[in-house]
C-alpha cells in the first residue's frame, strides 16, 4: 500500500468529536499514517495531547497560536504555549502567520505575535507551519529577514500565483497541498506544473477544505490519497511518485527521517 502523510489536519475539532475513532482508523486504512496537529490557541492544546497519548506512531501535536485567535490579550496566550514549549518536544510552530480576510482589528498583534512565534521556531530549531490569507505579501515582508538555513516551513493551503509559488521556493519553504488543487477555479493546474515535487507536501486542513467529490462536507484525512492523484494528474507522473516524494518531503521537514 502507498503511504502517505497529512501534514495539516485540525483532528481534535469538535466536528470529529462523534467519531474521531473512525475517521482516524479509516486514513490509516488508506495509507495516511501520519498526522500533524497544528494548533489554534490555548483551548485546543489538550484536545492535541489526548490524540498525540491515543496514536504515539501517528499523531504529532503542533504549537502556536492562530492569527485569528490574535487578540488583545495575545501576550497571554503567548506566554501559555512558550512554557508548553520549554517542557517538552514539538515537531513545528504552528498554525501561526496573518490574516486580512476576515477581522483586521487586531492586524499589529497578529504581525507581532507572528514574529516572536518565527523566533520561537529559530530558538528550538523546528519549522513553522503559515496561515496567510489576503496577505501574501505582507507574509513575505515578515519572513525574509528571518529567511535562511536555520528557519524553514510550510506555507499552508496554497492556493497562490506562479510569483508566489517562486517566492515560496526562494525562502527554502513548502507549500502545503490541500483540497483546492481539486477545484476548477483554483488555477492551481497551471501554477503546480512549474513547481518541482521538492516543494510540495500534502495536507487536508480537515475538517475544512473538502476535495472534489466532497467539497461542502467535512474533510477527512482519508481524502489525501484524492489529493495526491490530482496532483499526479496535474504533474504528469504516477501516484506512487507523488506517495514517495511528498513523504519524503514531510519526514525531512519535521525531521523525522
Amino acid at each position: 500500500m502507498l503511504e502517505f502523510i497529512d501534514t495539516h489536519a485540525h483532528l481534535y475539532d469538535a466536528q470529529f468529536k462523534k467519531d474521531r475513532k473512525n475517521i482516524i482508523e479509516n486514513a490509516i486504512s488508506e495509507g495516511v499514517n501520519k498526522f500533524f496537529l497544528p494548533n489554534i490557541d490555548t483551548k485546543t492544546i489538550e484536545g492535541m495531547y489526548e490524540l498525540e497519548n491515543q496514536y504515539p506512531e501517528n499523531c504529532f501535536a503542533l504549537m502556536g497560536l492562530h492569527p485569528c485567535s490574535v487578540k488583545a490579550d495575545f501576550e497571554k496566550e503567548l506566554a501559555i504555549m512558550e512554557k508548553h514549549l520549554s517542557e517538552r518536544k514539538f515537531v513545528a510552530i504552528g498554525e501561526i502567520g496573518t490574516d486580512l480576510h476576515w477581522d483586521k482589528t487586531f492586524w499589529e498583534q497578529q504581525k507581532e505575535a507572528f514574529t516572536i512565534q518565527i523566533q520561537w521556531a529559530k530558538k528550538y530549531k523546528i519549522p513553522i507551519i503559515i496561515h496567510c490569507r489576503a496577505s501574501f505579501e505582507e507574509t513575505v515582508e515578515l519572513v525574509s529577514p528571518h529567511a535562511g538555513e536555520d528557519l524553514r516551513g510550510v506555507f499552508h493551503c496554497f492556493g497562490g500565483s506562479e510569483n508566489s509559488a517562486k517566492t515560496i521556493m526562494e525562502l527554502g519553504f513548502y507549500m502545503g497541498i490541500g483540497g483546492v488543487v481539486t477545484y476548477k477555479k483554483s488555477g492551481l493546474d497551471n501554477v503546480l506544473p512549474n513547481v518541482p515535487l521538492e516543494y510540495l507536501v500534502l495536507e487536508t486542513d480537515s475538517p475544512y477544505l473538502s476535495p472534489v467529490p466532497h467539497r461542502g462536507q467535512r474533510n477527512e484525512s482519508s481524502y489525501i490519497p484524492i489529493i495526491a492523484q490530482k496532483l499526479a494528474d496535474i504533474k504528469g507522473v504516477s501516484l506512487e511518485e507523488i506517495s514517495e516524494r511528498t513523504t519524503e518531503n514531510a519526514l525531512k521537514l519535521f525531521q523525522m527521517n
